[in-house]
């Protein structure tokens, strides 16, 4: 027998494409530079000991929502951050990506990884959430971990890339290391994610960062079965996942077929053409280009309404930027941008209200 639970939350009830009172709000990347006291942390901690000390991630985990009326916000941690429980050694460098020191580049790599335990994959994010799911602002955690792609991205370049050449010759040429690298990686996303819902996350989001690298017949062939088995197992937590790429207008077909309840898009695709893609059979979040808010409000206005006239108030809207807010924004923009969404939406939807009772009349 199904349950059916009923959902007052704005952020969850649009992630089940349900109609709400207005469009819900959050940003990646939120928590982050662009904030004075962000920066004011970070003069005292370096971005990996924050990660590490779950009373500091907690505290920068809200400092967006404390700021801003977010409906989510995303709990504050590394996308590489498994990779201590794995074996792996890296570190978070000011300004760069996250650089690993131990290269994966064949099958006795791999097999030198180790697959955690759930409670031994970054306890101190674990330990984060629940100060956040306590705050009495309505806003929601979500927790997040990368999808194998990307980690195995990190893992066999190093480094970020921006052709992931060494990631594909390793991918093409040792197909057995390969999926015995996404085997692993898979296991340790799916325990990381499950143990993120039991610490109290409302909703997660599986960030596939890079793999807009890829060709549409390299992730069918190499990417479906992994990413399929990561949604199917994290299926009974009974929350919703958004799925999320970048530079992924190719991909989007195959990506609603391996999983999530939301695909997070990016700026280079429009919205209501990428939604058309999706069949509208799956929640939207995105997407406007971070880039814009460093320029007049006035164009983030014209862009905002922009997205929120092609989504056609169609339920199952999350306004998001299409990735990170850049260091460089003015946090009085976000207030402004928040608000903007907010009560344009309010007001479509009372108009639509009005006009649906006016046509059964």
């Amino acid at each position: 027998m199904v349950v059916k639970v009923r959902v007052k939350n704005r952020f969850l009830r649009t992630c089940k494409r349900q109609q709400t009172d207005c469009t819900p709000v959050w940003f990646m990347r939120q928590a982050g530079q662009y904030l004075p006291e962000y920066r004011e942390l970070r003069e005292k901690c370096g971005s990996l000991e924050l990660c590490k000390n779950s009373e500091l991630a907690a505290e920068v985990t809200l400092m967006p929502p404390r700021r801003f009326p977010l409906n989510a916000t995303i709990v504050f941690a590394d996308l590489t951050i498994p990779f201590e429980a794995m074996g792996a050694k890296f570190e978070l460098r000011e300004g760069v990506e996250p650089v690993t020191e131990d290269t994966v580049h064949s099958l006795g790599d791999v097999e030198g990884l180790r697959v955690p335990e759930a409670e031994e994959i970054a306890p101190q994010t674990l330990q984060a959430i629940k100060p956040v799911k306590g705050e009495r602002n309505g806003t929601l955690p979500i927790g997040f971990a990368s999808a194998p792609f990307t980690l195995a991205s990190y893992l066999v370049e190093g480094k970020g890339a921006r052709d992931f050449t060494a990631t594909k010759q390793f991918m093409f040429s040792e197909p057995k290391a390969w999926h015995a690298l996404m085997e692993k990686l898979t296991t340790a996303v799916i325990r990381f994610l499950k143990a993120q819902v039991e610490a109290e996350a409302n909703a997660l989001q599986v960030f596939d960062s890079w793999v807009g690298c890829l060709s549409p017949e390299d992730y069918r062939e190499f990417f479906p079965p992994h990413m399929k088995r990561l949604f199917d197992e994290t299926e009974n937590l009974r929350i919703p996942h958004i799925h999320l790429g970048t530079s992924m207008a190719t991909l989007l077909t195959v990506m609603k077929e391996v999983g999530g309840e939301v695909i997070g898009l990016d700026w280079r695709i429009p919205l209501d053409v990428a939604w058309q893609t999706l069949n509208f059979e799956v929640a939207a979040q995105g997407n406007l280009d971070p880039a814009t808010l460093l320029g007049p409000f006035e164009l983030v206005r014209q862009r905002t309404l922009d997205i929120l006239e092609r989504a056609g108030r169609r339920p199952g809207q999350i306004f998001n930027l299409g990735h990170g807010i850049l260091p460089q924004t003015d946090p009085d923009t976000i207030a402004r941008l928040v608000d903007l969404v907010h009560s344009v939406s309010e007001i479509d939807k009372i108009k639509l209200a009005q006009a649906n009772e006016v046509a059964h009349r």
